[in-house]
């Protein structure tokens, strides 16, 4: 398994993450942690998921608490718009998740992006919380293209964009993974399936390991998805021109 560093937060972190969203939609308890042993064994020690899915953090939780919590890193998201709201959903989310810090904190979808000193609070709420080891970083989730520029912009010290990345992105969106290496913002990419429009994984994870910096956020809904993704991230397809053929050949489907 390769790790790398998320950006100024230096959570070194598993380039194969595990999106635990998708636990929401698995048949019971038992068989959403069976996929989490199996991420964990194999060498994944980074979760995402977030509130909006409390069923989700619910299972990550009761899979990942105890022994092992020290070892792995959860990343968890608020749609929270002041900072009482913050307030409410990081009590419910730690008690979902059985824990007392959330290692990745991240603004979920945000209409604007909160400003350093902004009526919401929502900034210094947040800084308050890291101050208090109740979260170790913070960051922001989004599917706006301007927003995401404006975090690599902002005056507030956010750690981590997490924003749709795939084989079907525009070379703007690729400019922007970056653009995140350039200011140290850790990239994390979601829906590196195209919320399931892509169907060739060995494919999509090639095209990941040409960007050494994203961390794609992998949905698996089975433990044989989950195994497949994770054989060709330790097995890769080798990037030649053929791989960039097939590449484009993709692209010129969808597009």
């Amino acid at each position: 398994m390769d790790y790398v560093a998320l950006g100024k937060s230096n959570l070194l972190v598993s380039r194969t993450a595990l999106g635990a969203m998708a636990l929401a939609n698995v048949s019971d308890d038992e068989e959403a942690a069976k996929i989490i042993s199996t991420a964990y064994e194999g060498g994944v020690n980074f979760f995402d998921t977030a509130r909006s899915s409390e069923e989700s953090e619910r299972r990550l939780g009761n899979a990942l608490h105890g022994t092992i919590r020290k070892d792995i890193y959860v990343a968890t998201k608020t749609r929270a718009r002041s900072a009482s709201e913050i307030e409410m959903d990081i009590d419910k989310s730690l008690t979902a998740l059985k824990t007392d810090y959330i290692d990745l904190y991240q603004l979920d979808n945000p209409a604007f992006l909160p400003v350093m000193d902004g009526d919401d609070g929502v900034v210094r709420k947040l800084l308050e919380l890291k101050k208090s080891s109740v979260i170790h970083h913070f960051g922001v989730c989004t599917e706006s293209f301007e927003i995401a520029r404006d975090v690599l912009n902002s005056d507030v010290p956010w750690e981590t964009l997490q924003y749709p990345f795939n084989i079907l992105c525009s070379e703007e969106i690729q400019e922007l993974v970056f653009d995140c290496r350039e200011k140290d913002v850790g990239f994390i990419a979601m829906q590196p399936l195209c919320g399931g429009i892509i169907t060739d994984i060995p494919l999509s994870i090639g095209f990941f390991n040409q960007y050494d910096y994203a961390v794609p956020v992998w949905g698996a809904h089975s433990q044989e998805e989950l195994q497949q993704i994770m054989y060709f991230a330790e097995n890769p397809p080798v990037v030649d021109d053929k791989f960039n053929e097939e590449i484009e050949k993709t692209r010129a489907f969808f597009n």
